[in-house]
């Protein structure tokens, strides 16, 4: 049985959200940066550990607020769909403080705005631009400290121009919404697999 999981991508302009879902999908990188001005659907199938898992993968322009309703999701074309999403992917880069508190008032605006009563839906936060770490703005310890025990997120940093952690983060990201049969696999080994037994491959 295929199981779908929507995951929705938000971060502020810049931060390379985009490069992220690019290089996970096509394993490519492009150093011109083009702003995202409207939402793109991704639909790509991963096999992971010899079971498929089919993924929508949302990528959102960056977006004043939250929408705190249903309404307000489908009044503007540029977040349909983002209220019921499995996962939220927060990007920030971790050269520019800015970013980050982007993606702090996103993920408090989207801890009070999901509807009542619904399962707790994970929310990954991602420094990017690691390749880059000479100019870091945020101590990674202060950071991984706070997303880890204060927000209760997952934490991952992350390079997409050279490709490093990119596997790991989505990895991770079926996990946490609910992939059973990655739950019992270590994410190293789950990493590891997957670059070196092809246990996890984009078809």
């Amino acid at each position: 049985m295929v199981t779908t999981f929507k995951i929705a991508v938000l971060g502020a302009q810049g931060v390379g959200k985009s490069a992220i879902v690019r290089q996970f999908i096509y394993n490519e990188f492009s150093e011109v940066c083009v702003p995202t001005k409207a939402r793109r659907v991704y639909l790509p199938a991963v096999v992971m550990n010899g079971h498929v898992h089919d993924l929508q993968i949302l990528d959102f322009p960056p977006i004043t607020s939250f929408p705190v309703n249903t309404l307000q999701e489908w009044a503007d074309t540029c977040c349909r769909g983002l209220r019921s999403a499995h996962a939220y992917i927060l990007v920030y880069d971790i050269c520019c403080f800015d970013s980050f508190e982007y993606i702090k008032t996103l993920r408090q605006q989207i801890l009070e705005t999901r509807v009542i009563g619904t399962t707790e839906t994970p929310i990954i936060i991602v420094g990017n631009k690691r390749d880059l770490q000479k100019g870091r703005v945020i101590p990674r310890w202060n950071v991984s400290n706070l997303v880890k025990k204060t927000w209760k997120c997952g934490y991952i940093e992350c390079s997409a121009k050279y490709n490093w952690h990119i596997l790991l983060l989505f990895s991770e990201l079926l996990k946490s919404v609910g992939c059973a049969r990655c739950k019992h696999v270590h994410t190293a080994i789950r990493f590891q697999g997957a670059l070196r037994r092809n246990r996890c491959t984009i078809m």
